[in-house]
């Protein structure tokens, strides 16, 4: 861990939520959650840890949401967002070909208009 102040522990994270430490440990033990250990081997929650953890106790304590559907969902959405980083990068990669594209029109636009200037110019 590069700075220990960015983590918190896990009687930290559990006041944050109001839930029980076992709570959030039952979430470990399912895989929902991975928090970093100290050298002590305790538990120390990273912003995305907790961002997760909020997530996970939104949809199980809000919306009623069992554990397997609360996986499939986080699955879901990983999926999705790696989709949307590919398309995102299928995107900059076309652009960057059409951009080419314009640039090599333009120029042979220019080249066809200065050659056809030329013939003009050609006493017949």
């Amino acid at each position: 861990m590069s700075n220990k102040k960015n983590y918190l522990s896990i009687s930290a994270v559990a006041k944050m939520f109001t839930v029980h430490q076992q709570t959030i440990r039952f979430y470990e033990k399912e895989g929902l959650i991975k928090p970093m250990r100290s050298a002590g081997n305790t538990r120390m929650f990273s912003n995305a840890d907790i961002k997760r953890l909020e997530e996970i106790i939104y949809f199980t304590h809000q919306l009623g949401i069992n554990l397997s559907g609360v996986e499939l969902i986080l699955k879901l959405k990983a999926q999705i967002e790696q989709l949307q980083t590919t398309m995102n990068q299928a995107f900059i990669e076309t652009q960057t070909k059409l951009n080419l594209e314009v640039e090599n029109s333009k120029r042979t636009i220019e080249h066809s208009a200065k050659q056809l200037v030329r013939l003009k110019k050609i006493p017949k």
